[in-house]
């Protein structure tokens, strides 16, 4: 199949001008003005944005968390990314303690294939390192599986302890992987966490009050030295708060540099929801909370300033019936919420319409900088000639509000209810089929693959 993609204004991390686009097969074939070429279909783009497909390196689908499951699946957590122009996506399979790495992704498998409409891949989230496991690090690489996820909270179902780390560091950057860290201090959240249940405080708010800033502020500096002392290549997940950012800012003055995400709702959502009447707060329970407004301004300063190079989302949806399994416990408030349709737009409205980043630092943060970060570049992640064609068409000027009642996660209800949003995706090609088109999707389950990932970097 051929498409051309004529007169729309093609936007990468570096450039911006109107051009079009010829595609064939899966790949983008030429690039240029007024194309003469016989294409089997063609797309009027004129007056539109052409972006590269968004890559999400966060989300969580079908994820067995505090005694259920989150509420995506492959098929409708899938669907919901490409309506949102996100075309790829990088999923959690998680090790379970006494059992192999493999076995982790082995478990995701089943769940992904034949089911996902977008390209996936995974990190490998690791529970359980030690001399048997650690062979498995080069396995998983040869895989395409390049990148390791530790936790530094939730002790007893996915921490590990520092030894555990610095190992795994230390095999990680021998093999030319990455590794990834969930920062929060798991001794000192499960400490108030206690002291809040023992004073019969129980309600969404404590759960926020359970992770103050200095429990994420701390572990990520601990992370920072240790991934300093091992030389790897790291990266830090949904980072939410200036105190965090300081010690990746600490960090440059010795020249290490380490990669960060943030996520869309710590750049737009604050702590106040949590004081919401009722159970409400709980919509917006997740790991790490949301903060404070002076966190927002240091988050947007870190997009500019290049400290972060990433915005994902954390996508970890719940039915508010999961969610009122604590209804009279915070601590059994399954944590995480629907997010991956509305990133894309929201950072988009929020952040270019708005003035706080550039249109080209946009492309960055949704795309480019994941592909390049997690091994898909340039096959992913920008518009060039033989690169993938994952490209979305977008309508700058569409007005639209996100609601529960339109949007496309399995979930009843959104993090943004109401929020009114200056930009839409209109079409989403993904390798050079339309996927997405007059509000309707165009592919069935199935169509998205497996991608085989590179070698990570230590510069991008």
């Amino acid at each position: 199949m051929s498409t051309l993609i004529k007169n729309g204004r093609v936007v990468t991390a570096t450039d911006a001008y109107v051009a079009d686009i010829f595609i064939e097969g899966e790949t983008i074939a030429a690039i240029g003005k007024n194309l003469q070429v016989n294409a089997e279909q063609a797309i009027d783009a004129t007056g539109k944005l052409v972006f590269p497909g968004g890559i999400d390196p966060h989300v969580h689908l079908d994820l067995p968390f505090m005694g259920t499951y989150s509420s995506d699946n492959y098929e409708t957590g899938s669907t919901a990314a490409l309506f949102g122009g996100t075309t790829t996506l990088i999923d959690f399979a998680i090790q379970t303690q006494g059992q192999s790495m493999q076995s982790a992704v082995d478990e995701w498998n089943k769940k992904s294939e034949g089911n996902s409409l977008c390209d996936y891949s995974y990190h490998l989230a690791v529970t359980d390192y030690n001399p048997d496991t650690r062979p498995e690090v080069k396995k998983l690489i040869e895989q395409g599986i390049t990148s390791f996820k530790t936790f530094m909270a939730y002790k007893g179902a996915l921490m590990v302890d520092d030894g555990q780390m610095v190992g795994l560091m230390h095999e990680v950057k021998e093999q030319g992987g990455l590794v990834t860290v969930h920062a929060t201090n798991g001794d000192m959240i499960d400490h108030l966490i206690a002291k809040h249940r023992g004073e019969g405080k129980m309600a969404p708010l404590y759960h926020y009050l359970s992770q103050p800033e200095v429990t994420e502020a701390e572990a990520s500096g601990r992370f920072v030295d240790m991934a300093h002392y091992t030389d790897v290549p790291a990266y830090i997940v949904h980072m939410t708060c200036e105190g965090a950012l300081n010690q990746i800012r600490q960090a440059t003055r010795r020249n290490q540099k380490v990669f960060v995400e943030t996520c869309i709702q710590y750049l737009l959502l604050d702590a106040s929801l949590y004081e919401s009447e009722g159970f409400e707060g709980s919509k917006w329970v997740m790991s790490p909370p949301l903060r404070q407004k002076k966190d927002q301004e240091t988050l947007w300063a870190g997009l500019n300033q290049g400290l972060v190079q990433v915005v994902g989302t954390d996508h970890c949806p719940f039915y508010i019936k999961q969610k009122r399994m604590g209804e009279h416990d915070f601590s059994k408030i399954p944590n995480g919420h629907p997010a991956i349709e509305h990133r894309v737009e929201l950072l988009y409205s929020e952040g270019v319409e708005k003035g706080r980043i550039s249109i080209n630092k946009f492309v960055e943060a949704t795309s480019t900088n994941a592909a390049k970060i997690f091994g898909m570049f340039p096959k992913k992640g920008t518009i060039a000639v033989d690169s993938d064609a994952d490209i979305i068409i977008f309508d700058p000027k569409e007005k639209h509000a996100i609601s529960a009642k339109t949007h496309h996660h399995n979930c009843d209800y959104s993090g943004y209810e109401g929020w009114e949003v200056t930009g839409k995706t209109k079409t989403v090609l993904l390798r050079g089929k339309v996927v997405i088109e007059n509000g309707g999707t165009k592919v069935n389950k199935g169509y998205g693959q497996f991608i085989k990932r590179g070698h990570s970097s230590k510069v991008i």
